[in-house]
């Protein structure tokens, strides 16, 4: 790899710079995490009894997805009450204890608000059904009338992101916009109740101690006002999102959040179409954070990588934030699955970040612990994914009838979603559900092959992923402000699929290939590895960390 130009980055300054923009971040998917009471699905006292596996683990806070009161037709991220906890998580009671608890360890935790869509048991929503067509009530919301013979089709040809028509029509023939599920209902956010309302949530969630925000489909909020046709769907449909207007509405927010005066955050989950559109979102009076999730649909290979990590850089921090890196979340195949991809199954491909075909799971693990560190060693925050930590792979072949994503069902079942990513986590091999649950009980079927993965397991086993992970992270902690100052790439002897770069005085070194490379004596001592190294040299489809001697 050639030696590249530097790519600015931001300080790290421990008690001057806010806590969030160089933190590692564990993301907990509640219902796949632990269950307490044996019903199968994952709680918050279960969390609660697990926080030490997090504080072991060495990461600095939870971002907790949606546990809101919601019928569950997209796992949560359907909310019918934003104000408070579904009491089959535990309710706020069972909140509170979490909260206390996590923060009592250290453990930062960050809610997620869905303030695009809501669901069709949300209050105002059943207030618009129940109203005539033109009601006030019908406003907050995406309401018109259809085209085509007694309005008989859709206000317009927008589509779900799940499959199928963004639109639903209703008892007294008038439609509604629903950008997912037609389970959720998208606001209408050029109705100041809606922008009201949400200020409100946040404030009420930062009155209770939290300390951020996720932010679902933070870039679609806003609509083109006449909701016209997108002329080409097979591309990005910027009548449907990404429109200027979001902006302010993240002025407002961070405006909230800074006024409590105690380091609080904001992340966006933005998808949109260029690095540029990403960063106007980071400008220093919006949000401090956004998910740079370039690296999610970007294969296994050195100049993709580097490609990605330099345009991410120079475009990012130059309005003064820093990225914020992830590998894996609940949307997308685990890293597992995307590195150890032998072949791609065309009559599947649709999502980048979802293909599907024969796995090389040993394989698949060695990359993704490679990249693990190769993230670890940049500059700015890491978001972590529950069960990332333990290596699990992709289940692929979960049985079709026990499939419950949403956009399995709008695909017309030709997209098997994100199911495969949300399996329940694996604790102790020797237990029913391997420990997730006392009765055994899984909301999706685990596996067999879990049993070789499971935490406790991986606790005891020197080497394993897990304890890279703590590796990593306790390195990581301990450089501190050796971690500041610019990165830059390192010329590897020539070596194409070797990516070497210099952050601070850390040195980051990845073999892409599989031949092993031997760093130059000058760049530093071995202080961690994803893998054994080879009479000194990093082996193929591996990551070192060095440091000046």
């Amino acid at each position: 790899m050639t030696t590249a130009a530097a790519a600015p980055a931001a300080t790290t300054d421990t008690g001057l710079q806010p806590w969030w923009r160089d933190a590692v971040i564990y993301q907990v998917y509640l219902r796949s995490f632990a269950d307490s009471d044996g019903d199968g699905v994952g709680d918050l006292p279960g969390l609660t009894a697990r926080l030490d596996h997090l504080s072991r683990l060495g990461v600095d806070g939870i971002w907790l997805n949606p546990c809101y009161p919601s019928p569950g037709a997209d796992h949560g991220y359907d909310v019918a009450d934003y104000t408070t906890i579904d009491v089959r998580y535990g309710g706020m009671p069972a909140f509170e204890k979490f909260l206390a608890a996590a923060h009592k360890r250290g453990l930062k935790v960050l809610m997620d608000v869905v303030p695009n869509h809501c669901s069709v048991d949300h209050a105002w929503f059943a207030e618009a059904l129940a109203a005539p067509a033109g009601s006030p009530a019908r406003e907050r919301f995406h309401f018109r009338d259809g085209t085509g013979p007694g309005g008989s089709l859709p206000p317009n040809n927008w589509t779900s992101v799940f499959g199928g028509p963004a639109w639903t029509r209703v008892a007294d023939g008038q439609w509604y916009l629903h950008s997912f599920d037609s389970s959720q209902p998208d606001f209408n956010w050029d109705h100041p109740d809606v922008a009201k309302h949400f200020e409100e949530v946040l404030r009420l969630w930062f009155d209770r101690g939290v300390d951020g925000f996720r932010i679902d489909v933070a870039h679609m909020l806003f609509k083109h006002p006449e909701l016209p046709d997108w002329p080409d769907l097979s591309h990005y449909n910027g009548y449907q999102q990404n429109r200027p207007e979001v902006h302010e509405i993240y002025r407002r927010w961070r405006a909230l959040a800074d006024s409590y005066g105690r380091d609080l955050t904001l992340i966006g989950e933005i998808w949109v179409p260029t690095v540029e559109d990403l960063a106007a979102f980071l400008r220093p009076d919006e949000l401090p954070q956004a998910f740079y999730f370039d690296l999610l649909v970007t294969g296994w290979d050195a100049s993709a990588f580097a490609d990605s990590i330099t345009r991410g850089l120079q475009q990012i921090t130059a309005t003064g934030a820093v990225i914020t890196w992830t590998l894996a979340n609940h949307d997308v195949h685990r890293a597992v699955t995307r590195y150890g991809l032998t072949a791609v199954d065309p009559t599947a491909v649709r999502n980048p970040a979802r293909l599907r075909g024969p796995v090389d799971n040993d394989l698949g693990e060695a990359r993704a612990r490679a990249a693990l560190l190769l993230l670890l060693g940049l500059p700015g925050s890491v978001y972590l994914y529950q069960g990332e930590e333990l290596g699990l792979p992709e289940v692929q072949d979960l049985p079709d009838d026990l499939r419950q994503d949403p956009t399995w069902f709008r695909s017309g079942f030709t997209e098997h979603g994100r199911d495969g990513c949300r399996v329940p986590l694996p604790w102790q091999a020797e237990l029913p559900a391997f420990g997730f649950s006392q009765t055994g009980q899984a909301w999706l079927p685990q596996p067999e092959s879990f049993a070789r993965y499971a935490a406790q397991t991986q606790w005891d086993t020197p080497g394993s992923t897990l304890r890279l992970h703590v590796e990593a992270l306790r390195v990581r902690r301990e450089l501190g402000k050796r971690r500041n100052g610019e990165l830059s790439w390192l010329d590897a002897s020539g070596r194409d699929d070797v990516l070497a770069y210099r952050h601070g005085a850390l040195t980051c070194v990845t073999v892409f290939g599989d031949e092993p490379f031997r760093p130059p004596a000058a760049w530093g001592r071995a202080v961690c590895a994803s893998a054994p190294l080879v009479d000194g040299a990093v082996p193929g489809s591996a990551t070192m960390w060095l440091l000046p001697d």
